[in-house]
């Protein structure tokens, strides 16, 4: 089944662009020109992913991805403006995936597309017999972490799912329980957009990952702030 993405911008020269760049990779495309079309759309049918501008007429793209992230975990990739820093900081509290900046190179953002499409569609599929036998889960403080399926599971068996980024910060931390990482060393083994030098992606994705936790940020157990140094994991892990 071909893969289906939805394109909210109110520029048609971008839709357009982006649709024919998309269709001609073999994409289910749909477009939509404002936040509340998209919503419709949506309604409509589900797509693997969402490729959404900030900046749009009434609702904006930010709001949009907060209210999407909610109740889905579509793939989010925000469209931004070179001078928007805050935004895009924004946009990853919100829950989008990751961000491209205008002007942008559209054979860039195709394979972007693809590479979060295929982990949108990897993470839905049903946990292989291997989880189920516990060969991929790892256990840490209160939590079992399914790494197959990229979810948390509480002592509870509720269910979390991590975006990727939040998967990776939090296998990072379990792979250097007890260290101390700088954001410089985190940023290293996180590779799943352009760090920009002035880029607080970091502390946005430990702040993600600490509430999906339950980590209070007032307070934190798990995830230590060492001002001046960088992020403390203080759990280790074992195979569940």
């Amino acid at each position: 089944m071909a893969p289906s993405v939805l394109i909210v911008d109110d520029d048609p020269l971008i839709r357009e662009l982006l649709h024919s760049y998309l269709g001609q990779e073999g994409y289910d495309v749909r477009c939509a020109s404002t936040a509340e079309d998209a919503e419709a759309c949506l309604a409509e049918s589900p797509v693997d992913l969402v490729l959404l501008d900030i900046r749009l007429p009434g609702k904006d793209g930010l709001t949009l991805t907060r209210e999407l992230r909610v109740r889905s975990e579509v793939g989010i990739i925000l469209i931004t403006g070179r001078n928007d820093d805050i935004d895009r900081i924004v946009g990853l509290e919100c829950g989008a995936d990751e961000y491209v900046i205008k002007p942008f190179n559209p054979r860039e953002l195709v394979s972007r597309a693809k590479n979060l499409v295929r982990r949108v569609r990897h993470f839905q599929q049903p946990a292989p017999a291997a989880v189920a036998a516990g060969g991929q889960l790892k256990r840490f403080a209160d939590w079992v972490l399914d790494i197959d399926r990229r979810r948390l599971i509480d002592h509870e068996g509720s269910e979390t799912l991590l975006t990727h980024g939040e998967f990776q910060l939090l296998s990072v931390f379990l792979r250097n329980a007890g260290h101390t990482l700088s954001r410089d060393q985190l940023m290293d083994q996180i590779r799943n957009r352009e760090w920009l030098p002035n880029d607080r992606s970091i502390d946005v994705l430990v702040g993600r990952l600490r509430r999906k936790l339950r980590d209070d940020p007032a307070e934190p157990q798990l995830i230590i702030t060492i001002h001046g140094a960088g992020y403390l994991f203080t759990a280790t892990a074992s195979v569940a």
